[in-house]
């Protein structure tokens, strides 16, 4: 019996490394980080070249290909130790720039195995297009060794971004929570965004995750949990991400500098009104705890904060954007002279985190923000029906 045997899904790295041929020939370079692992835990850059690939050089996202850097920061190239080969640092690397670092480091594809989270913010997602640009413009293969969505693939949520908002936390139209894998979403911008960006679409194979359906979260693959960046410790932190990430546009702590980020959120200005304000609410499989706590670093290390935990009650029923933009009318509507936009009030990050500017509009202008909020729906409603690959 294989080692992997045991588990409900089978990651397309695992499948890459029993058949290293579904690459492809030639140089292939390896996208990944910590989170690059079989099934068994084994790191996959040393798997494949145990299989027989001709792995030549390794490729980190934000956070570094260890993991270690906080968000915002990468690690600098060098040589892994474990494999011997150069490591580059693609984290806002794109262009022309991206382009002589791919034909330089000597590969003939590139084969991206990157655990997501499901979030359109969420950055793996478009180091991912970034790369899938550049091989278009310089003829390279892209690979995308597929894993699950652990917030699962039965919904989408949050409005598509609009593209006067691109950037990095959102390169092209795109709901916040995407409800598609890695694969999938590579499929969709590849006929949509790619070939604006690149004149053509990327030479791309998908190598499916074997066993993965729609209805399964994290939990129910029966695969390891690893952390994808420093403040995404467990899958209860993944599923509230798509929400609470928006209070990185506030002046609301999101939890950073504790055990739990983004399952909490809090301010000096918060008062014991605020849990019993969104209790009122009702918000379908979630509850709300009242608490205190002192982050040990970014937004107001050191002082005593009050705010809530969310405690996620029914995951089916949970709507995590819907949830946080509540939260975010809650707190202006309380605390109308402290609360505040990250970057003033004319604009920001949270604009970016949105996709648009309207959610800082309607709140502000104290208005019911919810119905900027579409439904949750099938993603192969925005998507297309055509790109998704898993019942």
């Amino acid at each position: 019996m294989s080692r992997d045997d045991r588990f409900t899904v089978t990651t397309g790295i695992a499948r890459l490394c029993a058949s290293p041929g579904l690459a492809g020939p030639g140089r292939l370079g390896l996208v990944t980080n910590h989170t690059g692992v079989l099934p068994d835990l084994r790191p996959s850059a040393p798997a494949l070249i145990d299989a027989g690939a001709r792995l030549v050089a390794l490729f980190g996202p934000e956070h570094g290909l260890y993991g270690t850097a906080q968000a915002g920061g990468s690690e600098s190239g060098g040589v892994d130790p474990a494999t011997g080969l150069p490591v580059h640092d693609t984290y806002r690397c794109e262009g022309e720039r991206l382009d002589k670092l791919l034909i330089d480091s000597g590969v003939d594809a590139l084969v991206h195995d990157l655990q997501d989270v499901g979030a359109r913010f969420y950055t793996y997602v478009w180091t991912m297009f970034d790369l899938m640009v550049s091989t278009a413009r310089t003829g390279l293969r892209f690979v995308v060794a597929d894993r699950p969505n652990p917030l699962g693939g039965l919904v989408s949520e949050g409005p598509l971004l609009d593209p006067a908002w691109a950037g990095f936390v959102g390169r092209a139209p795109v709901p916040v929570r995407h409800g598609l894998t890695c694969g999938e979403l590579a499929r969709h911008l590849n006929t949509s965004a790619v070939p604006e960006a690149a004149g053509r679409q990327a030479d791309l194979t998908v190598i499916e995750a074997a066993g993965w359906r729609r209805a399964m979260d994290a939990e129910a693959t029966g695969l390891p949990w690893i952390a994808p960046s420093p403040n995404m410790p467990t899958a209860a932190t993944a599923a509230v991400y798509p929400g609470t990430c928006l209070f990185e546009g506030t002046n609301v702590s999101e939890g950073r500098g504790t055990t739990q980020p983004f399952e909490i959120v809090g301010a000096p200005y918060i008062d014991a009104r605020f849990a019993p304000a969104l209790t009122e609410l009702a918000l379908p499989g979630v509850h709300f705890r009242d608490l205190r706590y002192v982050p040990t670093f970014h937004k107001h290390a050191g002082r005593l904060l009050r705010g809530v935990q969310l405690h996620v009650t029914d995951r089916d029923a949970f709507a995590p954007v819907r949830t946080a933009v509540a939260m975010l009318a809650t707190l202006r509507r309380l605390y109308p002279d402290d609360f505040a936009w990250a970057d003033g009030a004319d604009s920001g990050f949270i604009d970016q985190l949105w996709g648009s500017d309207r959610l800082r509009r309607a709140i502000d202008a104290g208005e019911d923000p919810l119905p900027l909020c579409d439904p949750p729906a099938p993603p192969g409603r925005w998507a297309g029906e055509d790109v998704l690959l898993y019942p």
